[in-house]
């Protein structure tokens, strides 16, 4: 239905026609980090300068979303994993499942 590689939930909406082609309609969303990388509080923290920031909350675009056998919610998230020592460039993870709880929606300015 798409020309770009994306997961078609069966909550995925487009846009656009045969023509011109489908485009997934987004919705801007935070994606909360800490809520989706949690860790064991039995395990020592060894800090790594230049390793993943998985604290906080980024910006992430919703494009589907999908059940599980016990009811919970996943949205397909787009959405950029910053580095902890400030570089610019930031892991992009496209078409990932993420826990409907990690995710809130995010006003555009």
């Amino acid at each position: 239905m798409t020309n770009n590689p994306v997961i078609n939930s069966p909550y995925t909406r487009f846009s656009g026609d045969a023509l011109h082609g489908w485009q997934p309609i987004v919705t801007p969303a935070w994606v909360q980090l800490d809520a989706i990388y949690v860790r064991s509080a039995d395990v020592p923290v060894h800090t790594v300068a230049d390793g993943l920031d998985m604290t906080g909350r980024v910006h992430g675009h919703v494009s589907g979303w999908w059940r599980t056998v016990k009811g919970d919610w996943l949205g397909v998230v787009n959405y950029a994993i910053p580095f902890a020592d400030g570089r610019q460039q930031k892991l992009e993870l496209r078409d990932q499942l993420i826990p409907g709880y990690a995710l809130s929606k995010r006003e555009t300015a």
